[in-house]
């Protein structure tokens, strides 16, 4: 009785979703006005294809965001070494950029479709996906149930589930046994995340690690990289990146409590850059002097902020200092992934409120790579400790480069865990070259 009411539930949610698509419509809309959708591709977001499908097999890969996209990197690029085709759907501007940028022709790019019953059976009716493959936590109901309906094994890898996310579910666990039970397979990130998903009915269950320790960042152009390097001279400098509403503030008030002390250059990295309008604003309000790298503002003399405005180029950001605190921690809750500094060479500072990366800064924490910030003036001390001590700074840099190396592997995991699956496709990628388009049944 109670799986029949959770089958209930989620054919409701089915129907409503139906019911509200006017209002749907128009929330797209809104984000295309205000530049987080592209107008000229908003019909994707409907299941409506802006490309030719390949023969062949193809899989379908989903990441949601900026994190995700850079997290399946290197598990696109080996399918698409196998002469399989990948379809990469991602959900944001920013994370289309990145996969323009970093995976070329490896992938066919489109925006992910709502998770509407009409959407996604004509998305799936015109890609006819051999196998679908959502990064971390893209659980969405309608899409896998249309999926589970076709019979197209759906796998979560990298998977993780915040406290948040698992206190959701775990409140309707018929709920979410009846959407699980659907998956294929579940390739977790750790031990917790594995119990927690085989506790909400997912099985089988595999761990893997993180998989955003085998990701590699791309290059810095070095020419911009080496003129930036060349404007900040013998400067000293620090990077708070991915930040949200209130800690570029934060930034703001580090960079005068040192500036007295400090010839000093701060280094903002927005995690969503159509901000970049009104934090510069708030910093000139603070009597701040800042250069944007959209314009391709020159760090002169008297420069106090170096606004990092652009997609795609955290590795310049994080080649131009050796300290960088990670947002999302401070103002905001959920931690923004700090693997990323950490093995670019930097020494990790981060607020208190990471739960959704946990394990990674757990780890980095106890190997002496990463330091916890209570708030704004411990950040501060912090930050001065880190600029004037090289010695217990290149401590932490090469605590964090000889921990992230330590947690690779995660990609081997991954593939081992697909073999049955990718497997039987290379075959057909082999035995069909991919020499034409279908358009869908």
């Amino acid at each position: 009785m109670k799986s029949l009411r959770a089958r209930a539930a989620l054919a409701a949610y089915r129907g409503l979703g139906v019911a509200a698509y006017p209002a749907i419509s128009a929330f797209v809309l809104l984000r295309a006005a205000r530049g987080k959708e592209e107008r000229a591709r908003k019909s994707e977001r409907y299941g409506y294809s802006s490309a030719a499908r390949p023969e062949g097999p193809l899989i379908w890969v989903h990441a949601a965001s900026v994190g995700e996209t850079n997290a399946m990197v290197p598990l696109i690029k080996e399918i698409a070494r196998r002469g399989i085709t990948v379809l990469l759907t991602t959900g944001t501007v920013t994370s289309a950029t990145i996969a323009r940028s970093r995976l070329h022709n490896d992938v066919i790019h489109q925006y992910v479709p709502l998770d509407l019953k009409p959407v996604v059976r004509r998305f799936l009716e015109y890609w006819q996906p051999d196998l679908a493959l959502f990064a971390e936590s893209e659980i969405w109901p309608a899409t896998i149930i249309e999926l589970g309906k076709r019979h197209i094994p759906q796998i979560l890898v990298n998977a993780r589930l915040s406290d948040r996310s698992f206190r959701r579910w775990s409140s309707f666990p018929r709920i979410a046994s009846a959407l699980f039970e659907n998956m294929s397979l579940v390739i977790a990130q750790s031990e917790l995340d594995a119990a927690r998903f085989q506790e909400l009915g997912a099985l089988p269950v595999l761990i893997s690690g993180n998989m955003k320790a085998d990701s590699d960042m791309p290059a810095a152009d070095p020419l911009t990289l080496a003129r930036t390097k060349s404007q900040i001279g013998n400067r000293s400098t620090w990077a708070a990146i991915s930040t949200f509403d209130g800690e570029e503030k934060a930034a703001a008030q580090v960079h005068k409590a040192l500036k007295s002390r400090l010839d000093l250059v701060t280094i903002i990295v927005p995690r969503h850059p159509e901000r970049c309008d009104e934090i510069e604003e708030m910093l000139v309000a603070e009597g701040l002097i800042v250069a944007r790298r959209s314009r391709n503002d020159a760090v002169m003399a008297d420069t106090d902020i170096y606004l990092g405005d652009t997609i795609g180029e955290m590795s310049l950001y994080l080649q131009l200092t050796e300290i960088a605190f990670v947002g999302r921690s401070l103002t905001a809750s959920g931690g923004q992934n700090p693997l990323e500094p950490a093995m670019m060479g930097c020494a990790v500072l981060s607020g208190g409120q990471v739960g959704n990366f946990r394990e990674s800064y757990q780890t980095l924490a106890r190997n002496g790579s990463a330091r916890m910030v209570r708030d704004t003036e411990m950040l501060a001390k912090g930050v001065y400790y880190l600029i004037t001590n090289e010695s217990a700074r290149h401590a932490m840099i090469d605590a964090g480069l000889q921990t992230v190396h330590q947690m690779r592997g995660a990609l081997t995991a991954t593939l081992r865990g697909l073999e049955p699956y990718v497997n039987p496709l290379t075959m057909k990628a082999r035995l069909m070259p991919r020499n034409g388009a279908l358009t869908g049944k």
